[in-house]
Formats: C-alpha cells, structure tokens, sequence
C-alpha cells in the first residue's frame, strides 16, 4: 500500500504531465498573425524590393522557428513552398485577398490564409516580374476575376509547379509573337530599303547614261 509521500508523487507529477501537455497543445495551436510588408523588404526568393512591384504578396511563417519570409508575389512564395523540404511542414502562410484591395497596390489589412484560398494561374494580370497567381477568398471571386482576365480557377492544395512554369510558359509565348512581329516588320522594312536602294542606283545609272 502507497504511503502519503508517495501518492502526492504521484498526484504532483500528474498534474505536471498535464499541464506540460495542455501547453503544448496551445502552442501547436497557436498562429502568428500577418505583418506588414515595409518599405525596403527583400523577396526570399528573388532578393527584389517587394514593395516595388504589383499584385498580391506572400508571407511564410516557418512552422519551428516562426521566422518570417517575404515574397514580392503568391509565385514566388510557392515556388519556395513547393520544394520538398517546405512542402510537407506546417508553415503558415499568407496572401492578400485581391478582391478586396487594389492591384497595384496590395493593402496589407487584406493578407488571409493561403492555405484557404482560390487561385487564378494564367490570367492577363502581371505580378513582380511577370505572371503570377492571384488569390481570393471565394470560389465565387476567383470565377469572376477568370471570367474576366481569363486563367485556370485552382484551389491551393492543387497547385504544383507546373501551374508555375505553365503561367511563365504562356507569358513567353506571347512576348515571342510580339518578337516575331517586330521582326516580321523589320525585315519588310530593310526589303523595303534594298528595293529603294536598287531605284537609285537604277536611276544614278540611267542619268550617267544621258550624259
């Protein structure tokens, strides 16, 4: 039979033990909540001022450390989140919902739960560098903002780096068009010049025959 000494033993340290536990379940449950983006900060992943650029901004809150990482677009945080040593941790992250702020300049009040988030990749709206995804909290805002300026409705969990490469893919095609029309229209242009330059020389053969 346990004496008194070893039963308060026992009760002490179980109350220890739960204590311990209920502590740790507070802090697994606990979230950081979104920081503004200050003039100055710095892309993690591309090193670009990423107050200097257009459209929605990601944060990462690192899942152990809660060290905080700043990307100048929702491309830029997944391309980072995507890699195999991120992917599988629980990060938190967040973008700004563009429903809700303006394009050109995100407004920080608006940064929301990526992880909840609907994404339009491809659309005609550019990001830092080029194209990006833009994030909204509905499904419902995500159609409206596709029907628009076109683009795939895409919810995070499905997104890969192919979304990635697809959207640059798409942007340098067209960039190559353009290429190809300036090109086009250069060489009707030197065409254009040989055909002027063989008349006069046409003609500075006719007039030296005359005289």
């Amino acid at each position: 039979m346990a004496n008194p000494i070893t039963k308060w033993l026992i009760v002490a340290f179980t109350a220890i033990t739960l204590v311990g536990c209920s502590g740790g379940e507070q802090e697994t449950l606990a979230k950081p909540e979104p920081v503004h983006f200050e003039s100055g900060d710095e892309c993690h992943v591309c090193g670009m001022v990423i107050t200097n650029f257009p459209g929605p901004k990601g944060q990462a809150f690192t899942e152990r450390e809660q060290n905080v990482r700043k990307f100048c677009s929702t491309k830029d945080m997944f391309a980072w989140f995507l890699q195999p040593e991120n992917e599988k941790r629980d990060h938190t992250l967040y973008v700004h919902n563009m429903a809700q702020t303006d394009w050109d300049h995100p407004d920080d009040t608006h940064l929301i739960d990526a992880r909840e988030v609907v994404y339009v990749v491809g659309s005609d709206r550019n990001g830092a560098m080029g194209p990006t995804l833009a994030s909204f909290e509905t499904e419902t805002e995500a159609t409206d903002f596709a029907a628009e300026h076109g683009g795939e409705v895409v919810a995070f969990a499905d997104i890969t780096l192919d979304h990635l490469n697809a959207g640059m893919a798409m942007h340098d095609m067209s960039g190559m068009d353009s290429t190809e029309d300036m090109h086009d229209g250069h060489d009707m242009t030197a065409e254009g010049d040989m055909t002027g330059e063989s008349a006069m020389d046409n003609g500075h053969s006719g007039h030296e025959m005359d005289h």
